[in-house]
């Protein structure tokens, strides 16, 4: 088992990494980008927005379904193709804000 501390540490790490590599990246292409303008910036955050929201909202309903759906398994269990797809059906919504925050920004 890994101790607490340990498990701070590698966390830290891994979100410092993560947060650090793509500054880095984009500091570097920087430099032969064109200036931002207002609407580069409001389409950008909208495109960030419809994402974001998106992913909170298929998130929430697949926990609401994924809990009924234990429910209905442990008192029927041939039901479970049927739990099965209501349960993947929220990953739809977070596809399509991803289609739409490339829309956006395309």
């Amino acid at each position: 088992m890994i101790s607490k501390r340990l498990a701070k540490y590698v966390f830290f790490s891994t979100f410092i990494g993560v947060m650090a590599l793509p500054a880095v990246a984009f500091a570097q292409e920087a430099a032969a980008a064109a200036p931002v303008t207002m609407a580069g910036a409001v389409k950008t955050l909208g495109a960030a927005l419809c994402m974001g929201i998106s992913a909170i909202g298929a998130g929430w309903a697949q926990a609401k379904i994924g809990s009924a759906g234990q429910g209905t398994l442990a008192e029927r269990p041939e039901e479970r193709v049927f739990v099965l797809t209501l349960t993947a059906l929220p990953e739809v919504i977070a596809l399509l804000g991803f289609v739409m925050a490339i829309i956006l920004n395309g």
